[in-house]
């Protein structure tokens, strides 16, 4: 099972700007301020990525899948067969395409905050950040955010010498969880239009 709503509000917790009533309980120290403000400006200035990803849900079921992202404000995630899907933003919407069945469920782009990484410029300093760890050249920043289905909390995980997001890990409101890693990122390609479009033949769908 893909999880598309969990895959959705992962990526949104993770980079929206928002305010909330949890927060974190020590003062960041200079050196992780530093790192943070570093990473966002270094993924600020990736125009485009292509990669690999591995999702794990809660019950061990892994899907993989080919990813494009396009600043600003496009993305899409092909997953691999035997599962039929694709997640397309195309900078109005995001959209949950039914390859087998031609069609699409639409989610409209202001209520998925993964238009703020998506966007020009990342400052995860100014998100909901709960906790910040690094460990083995990795830098965990776990934030929390209100979106349309409840309360998601997200540790995404950088490396510290290149800076590049390698995972994110998600707890949804149910109490479920998903992992998502990235591999395989070449960065600065160019991508073809077309993967950021809906076939004109693929008939709207209401979101089950």
């Amino acid at each position: 099972m893909i999880r598309r709503d969990a895959l959705l509000l992962g990526l949104s917790a993770a980079f929206a700007l928002s305010t909330s009533a949890f927060a974190l309980d020590r003062t960041l120290t200079p050196e992780e301020q530093k790192m943070i403000a570093d990473i966002g400006t270094h993924n600020s200035a990736i125009r485009t990525m292509v990669g690999r990803f591995l999702q794990i849900d809660t019950n061990g079921g892994r899907t993989e899948g080919t990813f494009f992202l396009e600043r600003p404000n496009k993305i899409a995630f092909r997953y691999a067969p035997p599962s039929r899907e694709e997640i397309v933003s195309v900078g109005s919407g995001f959209y949950v395409l039914d390859r087998r069945e031609e069609s699409y469920y639409a989610y409209p782009q202001d209520s998925i905050p993964l238009r703020q990484f998506l966007g020009d410029t990342i400052n995860l300093l100014d998100a909901n950040v709960i906790d910040v760890s690094t460990s083995d050249g990795y830098m965990s920043i776990t934030v929390i955010d209100e979106t349309i289905a409840g309360t998601v909390q997200v540790s995404l995980i950088f490396g510290t010498d290149t800076l590049d997001l390698v995972q994110w890990s998600l707890v949804e409101p149910s109490g479920a969880e998903l992992t998502f890693s990235l591999y395989d990122v070449e960065k600065d390609r160019k991508i073809p239009r077309t993967y950021f479009s809906i076939p004109a033949n693929y008939k709207p769908r209401k979101p089950a």
